[in-house]
């Protein structure tokens, strides 16, 4: 007997096989032989019945005859009982004899047919058995197969397409977040080092290094800021919804970056007209802000930049264009990836933390709309977001 609190032992893997029971291919096929057997056993009973039936039409002989039927001779008067009994028997003789037959046949070629249409069942089952981190790349092959369950397995082999494509995704996507992270914290310890190790450093050294730990820190705090809204909006919901005119939010945005846009010489040309929106309203400027910080950073000195809000086609839309460096049409896309900075990846010494494009494009899926982006005649670039016209 268990004593009390201790728990019970039990055998290995029972709890896995009490929960599994008998498979779907042995039931099919009991139930089909089973099947199989009751109509079997149904068409012996009218066949017997029918038989006596038959018997009964035979014509009726002068009375006082006899007659032989089988090894027994029988009075004419008893002869339809007697071809009756004797049919009977022989269907019923014949009918034991093939009932067996039939059942252990229905049995096998059931066994079968249901091996062959559960195939690509167990080749999911064993696929799924073989899926690791490290393994997503494998397939059922169920190329050829047809029915349910073969696009079954068709579908199975996409989700594990769209699952690698994502796995791979969010590898590159930490990979890349390690090593623009690991660039100010090394210049941050580096800095420091420096002063540290000099005797002599006066006032003048450590504000220079104060300075550099201060910009060191700005770009580790803005870079983990949109690593944090990147996973806000990524396959998530919106906590506050409600309506929005974009043309209103493109006013903030202008400002923060007008000092900028004057030291770099550009010309700003603005043509809002109402764009009304249902979402959220902090989302929804970051990405007017995101468009037009992307528009100056990127910019050429001496450039313009284009700002442009509407309704179009019953969706509201804003349009960034702005002058820059050449960007082949095949490389554009690549621009919405975490941490592209133009057509070159992770550049250390490029300004930004290379997500505003990605944290523009998150924002916009978890709304339902688009953003697309083409590449401006002479250099520059041209991003249109679309969203549900209110």
């Amino acid at each position: 007997m268990a004593e009390p609190g201790r728990p019970v032992a039990r055998p290995a893997g029972g709890s896995r096989l009490g929960r599994r029971g008998v498979g779907l291919r042995p039931r099919l096929t009991l139930v089909s032989t089973a099947v199989v057997a009751l109509v079997s056993a149904l068409l012996l009973w009218l066949g017997w019945l029918l038989v006596g039936g038959v018997a009964r039409a035979v014509p009726s002989l002068p009375p006082g005859t006899t007659v032989r039927v089988g090894d027994v001779t029988v009075p004419a008067e008893q002869l339809h009982d007697a071809v009756g009994a004797a049919a009977r028997a022989d269907v019923l003789r014949a009918g034991l004899i093939a009932f067996p037959l039939v059942v252990a046949a229905a049995a096998v070629v059931s066994w079968v047919l249901v091996g062959r249409v559960l195939g690509p069942l167990y080749a999911v089952t064993a696929t799924a058995r073989r899926l690791t981190v490290e393994s997503l790349d494998t397939r059922t092959g169920l190329h050829g197969a047809r029915g349910e369950v073969a696009e079954l397995a068709a579908g199975f082999d996409a989700m594990l397409d769209r699952l690698q494509a994502a796995f791979d995704a969010q590898r590159r996507f930490v990979a890349n977040a390690s090593h623009e992270l690991r660039t100010p914290l090394s210049v941050l310890r580096t800095e420091v080092d420096v002063t540290l190790s000099d005797p002599a450093a006066d006032v003048e050294e450590l504000r220079r290094m104060a300075e550099v730990v201060r910009d060191a820190s700005r770009r580790a705090e803005d870079l983990v800021a949109g690593l944090l809204l990147l996973a806000r909006t990524e396959g998530a919901g919106l906590a506050d919804v409600r309506p929005v005119d974009l043309a209103v939010l493109v006013v903030p945005a202008l400002a923060a970056v007008r000092a900028d846009a004057a030291r770099r010489g550009l010309r700003v040309q603005v043509r809002v007209a109402p764009a009304p929106a249902t979402g959220d309203p902090v989302l929804l400027e970051r990405v007017a802000g995101n468009l037009l910080e992307n528009a100056v950073r990127h910019n050429v000195v001496g450039g313009w930049m284009d700002v442009c809000t509407g309704v179009r086609d019953g969706y509201a839309e804003l349009q960034v264009s702005s002058a820059g460096p050449a960007i082949p049409a095949d490389r554009v896309q690549e621009l919405f990836e975490p941490f592209r900075r133009g057509p070159v990846a992770r550049t250390g010494n490029a300004p930004g933390s290379g997500l505003g494009l990605s944290i523009v494009r998150a924002v916009v899926q978890a709304h339902g709309g688009v953003v697309h982006a083409v590449p401006v005649s002479g250099g520059g670039l041209a991003v249109t977001v679309r969203l549900p016209a209110a």
